[in-house]
């Protein structure tokens, strides 16, 4: 197990590499004049040539990813071109709100889809049609629409929640809850949709079994076999898709920060790129990355605990 955990983590600082040096080019490529950006249309040549100099973007951009590494290894991101900020002290100023809402998501996506998943899976039915219908009318509403609709309905209208802003864990539990509940809700109904779907159809399959007749035929009860047998074997791929969805909150958590007001990465990630940001938008991408890393990282020791074959695979 250990060699199979080896072996992942070492393949996700591989990912990093690569993908922190695609996009270091990419951010690197001719058209864009961050010296002029900075000092404005009326400063001269000189001053702009000194101020790409004094950040070091005169040089090749091997030399420049070279610096930039070696400072992210020893925990060194720079600072902001813009706003002279620490790229840790203002990633790590927002990051917690984004946190909050993503593993919100995941848990409630978690819960719910393995609940509605094995009813429908095991039940049939009614059930089985009612989780169907739900699954693809929640994957297919748009996001946005479905957040505008949250925030019309209980925000303005009842009032039960605030429209925007965010307040922090350590100020108050109840506003922390109050200003995350909504942004929560709105990621995690595409998302219950989809998996739920995705853990219904493996429940299905693996009810279908010849193992699992036998067992049932047995006379062991039902709820012994669905929790020790079925739900094992039924958990990867649903794992796998959670792992996945996980990759797609970064995306959904742009939008709804923008919507709710929220001072989260997402809307952080709008703002910086649109200047050009360079060290900010590197930063955000080891965040970023290193978090799809680490989830994928625990799924994959979920999944090879549950599937031995996984390891070996």
């Amino acid at each position: 197990m250990l060699f199979y955990v080896v072996r992942r983590a070492a393949a996700g600082v591989l990912l990093l590499l690569v993908i922190s040096f695609l996009t270091f080019v990419l951010l690197s490529l001719p058209g864009q004049d961050v010296g002029r950006t900075l000092l404005g249309l009326n400063a001269s040549e000189q001053a702009v040539a000194a101020k790409n100099s004094q950040l070091g973007i005169d040089r090749s951009v091997l030399a420049q990813y070279g610096d930039w590494l070696s400072g992210a290894v020893r925990g060194d991101l720079g600072t902001s071109w813009f706003t002279s900020e620490d790229v840790w002290t203002a990633i790590g100023n927002r990051l917690p709100v984004t946190l909050s809402i993503m593993v919100g998501v995941t848990l409630v996506t978690g819960v719910l889809s393995f609940g509605l998943g094995v009813w429908a899976g095991v039940r049939r039915g009614a059930v089985d049609r009612f989780v169907q219908v739900f699954g693809v009318a929640g994957y297919a509403l748009p996001g946005f629409l479905v957040t505008l609709v949250l925030v019309l309905v209980f925000a303005v209208e009842l009032g039960w929640f605030p429209a925007i802003g965010y307040v922090p864990l350590t100020d108050s539990v109840g506003g922390w809850l109050s200003t995350i509940t909504l942004p929560i809700i709105a990621l995690s109904i595409g998302s219950v949709a989809g998996m739920a779907q995705q853990v219904r159809s493996s429940v299905i399959e693996v009810m279908r079994q010849d193992y699992v007749r036998t067992l049932v035929s047995r006379g062991l009860p039902m709820r012994s076999v669905l929790f020790r047998h079925v739900l094992r074997n039924a958990s990867a791929p649903a794992l796998t898709v959670l792992g996945l969805q996980f990759v797609g909150l970064l995306g959904g958590a742009v939008l709804v920060e923008q919507i709710f007001g929220l001072p989260g990465i997402g809307a952080m990630t709008v703002s910086y790129t649109t200047r050009g940001d360079v060290p900010i938008i590197m930063g955000l991408l080891m965040v970023s990355v290193v978090g799809v890393v680490v989830i994928n990282l625990f799924v994959d020791i979920a999944i090879g605990l549950l599937n031995p074959k996984a390891r070996v695979a």
